[in-house]
């Protein structure tokens, strides 16, 4: 490159050779940030390269992981549950059979991570049906959300003999629908349940939480039932006072206080307690509710409850001292007394519930 020739009265010690100051301060810096990517580069180098896991591998490493927690019985199945959820982010249609079959490719990245965070929740003792946001009762879809229990098979008991007892009442009296109404409705199970399989019945559903009623209006909108339904947010029945009704089904809140302790982890640092807990005896909620039950029901109208553990006597006192008759209790698979049934009697249709 050609030095260019100093001037009179100028400075050549400023004059680079054919570059412009500028240009070469550019230079210099573009010189130093290639060098550093160099350097960075170099350490990347040094990584080794891990590549994400098998389907299996992931698997058998997330089993291991969930035996160590509180239900190792159920550490496979949850570990399929929770990879199942974070593959059908990108694909819905995958299953098990779909998992078996493809178990030697590998997670992709995102994938991997979606899988760990499901994962870190589980072993923190976070049940699979909140990690998933669903679940599934009497052969419908359920949204479930830390507002709400998780339902159980063993209420789809209580709803297999509100049905009977309706079915029953429309063939007696088909001229008028039954009138059922679902107290305390949490997620809405019992209540979209029964419209699901009665759509000749009125139904009313009531919670104290509106956070649970929010929860319960999205199921029956999610399983078709949404106009079928009123919801109500109020304590016990007081939302429909004056309102009488055929059947009054409830799974009210009935663990003692004194079991707390007694409860699955799971259960007791996840689940809300004001749905779980009544007191120190598990009977302060059977107490209030069933006065205005028996306000609120039609002369031969039915009640019929979920109970607790060792709750039957107790429950068959209560329900006597107020007045009701017909009193039996269905026992669940396990032979434990699991559904109250009583009938307010149609003899007595002025008598007014005790206090």
């Amino acid at each position: 490159m050609r030095r260019r020739a100093c001037r009179p009265g100028r400075d050549c010690r400023k004059v680079s050779i054919g570059i412009p100051n500028r240009s070469a301060s550019a230079s210099i810096r573009g010189a130093q940030e290639f060098s550093n990517l160099i350097a960075k580069a170099s350490i990347l180098m040094t990584v080794p390269y891990k590549p994400c896991p098998t389907l299996r591998q992931a698997l058998v490493e997330a089993e291991e992981s969930l035996v160590a927690g509180p239900h190792p019985a159920r550490a496979r199945r949850d570990a399929e549950t929770l990879l199942l959820l974070a593959l059908r982010r990108a694909a819905p249609e995958t299953n098990r059979a779909w998992l078996i079959a493809h178990a030697d490719e590998r997670l992709a990245p995102g994938m991997e991570a979606i899988f760990s965070a499901f994962m870190a929740r589980r072993k923190a003792g976070e049940p699979v049906q909140y990690i998933a946001g669903e679940t599934e009762f009497y052969g419908l879809s359920f949204h479930v959300n830390r507002d709400v229990l998780i339902p159980r098979p063993e209420t789809e008991l209580l709803v297999e003999a509100a049905i009977d007892r309706t079915r029953k009442l429309r063939s007696s009296r088909a001229a008028q629908p039954p009138r059922i109404v679902d107290v305390g409705t949490g997620s809405g199970a019992i209540a979209v349940a029964l419209a699901h399989a009665l759509p000749f019945a009125e139904i009313a559903a009531i919670d104290l939480s509106t956070a649970a009623l929010a929860v319960a209006e999205a199921n029956a909108r999610r399983n078709g039932v949404a106009g079928r339904i009123r919801f109500f947010a109020g304590d016990l029945l007081a939302p429909v006072a004056g309102e009488r009704f055929d059947l009054v089904v409830s799974n009210p809140p009935y663990v003692a206080e004194r079991d707390r302790a007694t409860l699955d982890a799971e259960v007791r640092n996840f689940e809300p307690g004001q749905a779980l807990f009544a007191g120190e005896d598990g009977l302060g909620v059977y107490r209030r509710l069933l006065p205005a039950v028996f306000h609120a029901l039609a002369a031969g109208g039915a009640l019929l409850l979920e109970i607790g553990h060792g709750q039957q006597q107790a429950l068959a006192e209560l329900l006597a001292l107020q007045g009701f008759a017909a009193i039996e209790f269905l026992p669940d698979l396990q032979g434990i007394a699991r559904v109250a049934l009583a009938r307010r009697p149609e003899s007595q249709p002025g008598k007014l519930p005790r206090a």
